[in-house]
């Protein structure tokens, strides 16, 4: 099916399951641990044995030798691979560095070698036995001191630098500038679920069980790797226990596990262990960021001028820190430009909401420097600025755009008349306290989606597609759609995920999987109901498919009778035309938060947090909801306390585990609400929808930021806003 028109009325308008809360279908398996992760698939082969993978203690180098012998005679073991043993191996289009180093060492913990032993203990014993020497060379680490050797990204249009305009004229003549510079640092995934995977050879047919959340991509990316056609390849990922976008790509795990099956012929399981993930896969990369905004005396904005630095390995990829900044606000005058450093340190790649999380937290605290410099309410300088239209291509309008309607219902539900206009002068005992708020913005994007319904005579609804639920609530959207199309309540419905076997999918990331999926799962479910309407002699475009039932030209029929001869299977694809060529497609949101900080130790605790979306039709408000509150709290550790410290001589991340990174717990974040516009929005897809997951996170860390401003006076540019950047400047005690 083709989408190339804005939709029409359909069976999803409906909305007697579609738009509705509710529980996740899969919620019983989980809660109860039934639901198998990528380490638990036990029974899927037999004779299964146990890898631990082995990591360079270099950030760059070369091995001189390995010596394996101790560990070869050490008890259990089966095999040991390393890159010497493995045969030729290529790199997958979506990674940075090779999954398994050697000789060649390209950052700290790149896989080596794996050990193959009975069990997991033997299998870590052994490791530890293994002696690598090394020639270690000079690298680059630091981005602030790579920062003049950083050019501009040469691989894509959407890494070019953008200008409309003449920025600089009108930057020099604006009466009321802005010229700051803020710096994010490295930060983690820190998933619950580790990189695992179990991989099983057949003869010439690998299938791997693995967490991942991109499952063509990653079909192909091990077919390149390993040398071996797609075809000889099955990935099954059921259920992924978080990713934020560390699990898009294949990780040394899979390719690890493969290579370990292969070696000793037999299903070896790998999982990293936690001291190991962090630098051995990806991570959100550290920014230096100078914004300059000019402005007339009203707060129109005339000057817009955003540009970054971020690092990767050679050949990666820049952290698209200045994205939101072309569409986000109004100005003639623009200019944005991103620059990239070679960095030696491990892979920089996609963390939930790649570029618009990096990029407000530094442009969402300066439009509150600027509304500070007008005098300006921070509310009404960014409504003062909204447009319609696409600010570098005025020609292109927004498909839909609510985002100062996000703003005021914002300010006017979280009690914003209340915040204190002069910073650090609210008071409540020894608690300073702070009121900030922040635009969120994050792009929408259509992806190709497939999918496989089938219809049995027990009138049950199957769907199958490739599709993952990395938590996010995806096997009930999904279900939901098909009970939507085929009049049948959400308990008739089963959903199978994960599994290259069947139809492709979009895949889980970029905001992209529930609107894209759901709208694959919409056009198989037409193409069901033609065969249905075609079993009972109906009209498919005037059936009415409800409470189990099919009605059209008087006719009333159970649907399980159109399988009475055997099931019915109908797929299809969702693709899209050029209508976001045509219009530009976005989310749009409010964050606002509240804080109190120790007027006496500089402590900082967040009290209130709202956030206010327009996201196209919310499928499920439930699921959605949690989809909020979770970037939300994301937001909040970006803002206090996530930060990966690198070590700048050695070169890698010392704080590599969940003990030393530290991530918000319960005790941090406080009541959060999440409000939700009703609205649909027909050009983006049949379903209505975009994409809300990382919405939740853009421009939090910048509320944030903004309020512990407001209550202390004390600005901080570089993240995280830790309690030591405030103490020199805070307001004098009082008696």
């Amino acid at each position: 099916m083709k989408f190339d028109t804005p939709a029409t009325t359909n069976p999803i308008d409906q909305g007697k399951v579609v738009g509705r809360a509710q529980d996740r279908i899969d919620g019983p398996l989980k809660t109860t641990g039934t639901a198998p992760y990528a380490y638990e698939h036990h029974d899927v082969a037999p004779g299964q044995v146990y890898g631990y993978p082995v990591c360079a203690t270099i950030a760059k180098g070369r091995i001189r030798s390995i010596d394996t012998e101790a560990a070869k005679a050490a008890p259990g073991v089966l095999g040991i691979v390393t890159a010497a043993n493995a045969g030729k191996l290529g790199k997958g289009k979506m990674n940075t560095a090779h999954l398994l180093g050697g000789p060649e060492i390209q950052h700290y913990h790149q896989a080596v070698a794996l050990v193959v032993a009975e069990t997991f203990e033997q299998a870590r014993a052994a490791a530890h036995l293994i002696k690598v020497d090394y020639t270690r060379s000079d690298g680059a680490f630091d981005l602030a001191k790579a920062k003049g050797q950083a050019k501009m990204p040469s691989d894509s249009q959407d890494n070019k630098d953008t200008a409309h305009g003449d920025f600089a004229g009108a930057f020099a003549s604006a009466p009321v500038k802005l010229d700051a510079t803020y710096t994010t640092p490295d930060h983690s995934h820190a998933m619950m679920e580790p990189h695992a995977s179990i991989a099983q050879w057949e003869g010439d047919q690998l299938t791997l069980w693995t967490s991942n959340q991109m499952i063509a991509w990653s079909v192909g990316d091990v077919a390149l790797t390993l040398g071996i056609p797609k075809e000889k390849v099955r990935l099954v990922s059921p259920y992924i226990g978080g990713g934020f976008g560390g699990k898009l790509f294949v990780r040394s795990d899979a390719v690890l596990a493969a290579l370990g099956a292969k070696a000793v012929g037999r299903p070896v399981k790998v999982t990293l262990p936690r001291p190991l993930i962090i630098n051995n896969t990806t991570h959100r990369p550290a920014t230096l960021q100078r914004i300059r905004l000019g402005a007339t005396r009203e707060g129109k904005i005339t000057a817009f001028g955003h540009e970054s630095w971020s690092g990767d390995l050679e050949g990666g990829q820049p952290e698209t820190a200045v994205s939101q900044s072309q569409l986000l606000y109004a100005g003639e005058n623009r200019m944005t430009a991103m620059r990239l450093a070679v960095l030696d340190l491990p892979e920089g790649n996609a963390m939930r909401a790649p570029g618009e999380a990096s990029g407000m937290m530094a442009l969402e605290v300066a439009m509150d420097e600027l509304a500070e410099k007008l005098a300006m309410d921070p509310v009404e300088l960014r409504i003062v600025n909204d447009t319609q239209v696409d600010p570098n291509h005025p020609e292109r309008p927004f498909s839909q755009r609510h985002m100062v309607q996000c703003l005021r219902m914002g300010a006017d539900k979280f009690g914003w008349n209340q915040r204190s206009a002069k910073p650090g002068t609210r008071r409540e005992g020894r608690w300073l306290i702070g009121m900030g708020m922040a635009t969120a913005f994050r792009n929408n994007l259509n992806m190709k989606s497939a999918a496989r319904v089938r219809l049995g005579a027990d009138g049950v609804v199957t769907v199958q597609t490739d599709m993952t639920d990395i938590g996010t609530g995806t096997y009930t959207i999904l279900a939901q759609t098909a009970a939507e199309m085929m009049g049948v309540p959400l308990e008739r419905v089963k959903v199978e995920l994960g599994d290259s076997s069947f139809p492709v999918s979009a895949g889980s990331g970029g905001q992209w999987g529930a609107n894209s999926s759901t709208a694959g799962v919409y056009a198989a479910c037409v193409k069901l109901r033609e065969a249905v309407a075609g079993k009972f002699g109906m009209d498919a475009n005037s059936a009415r498919f409800e409470d189990g039932m099919v009605v059209a030209g008087g006719q009333r029929k159970k649907l399980a009778d159109a399988a009475a001869d055997g099931e019915l299977v109908a797929e299809d694809k969702m693709e899209y035309g050029d209508l976001a060529k045509k219009y530009q497609q976005s989310t749009f949101g409010g964050h606002f938060v509240e804080v109190a900080v120790d007027s006496a130790t500089a402590e900082i605790r967040i009290r209130r947090m709202l956030a206010v979306c327009s996201a196209g039709r919310i499928l499920n408000p439930k699921s959605a909801r949690s989809q909020v509150i979770g970037a939300m709290t994301m937001g909040a550790g970006a803002a206090l306390m996530e930060e990966l410290v690198v070590d700048k001589r050695l070169g890698f991340f010392v704080n590599h585990d969940l003990a030393g990174y530290e991530v918000p717990v319960h005790a941090d974040i406080p009541h959060q609400e999440v409000i939700f516009l009703e609205e649909t929005d027909p050009i983006v897809s049949p379903m209505k929808a975009k994409g809300v997951g990382e919405l939740g996170i853009c421009g939090v860390a910048a509320a944030i930021a903004n309020a512990v401003y407001n209550a202390t006076g004390v600005r901080v540019r570089d993240y995280p806003v830790t309690l030591d950047k405030l103490l020199k400047e805070m307001p004098a005690l009082t008696a």
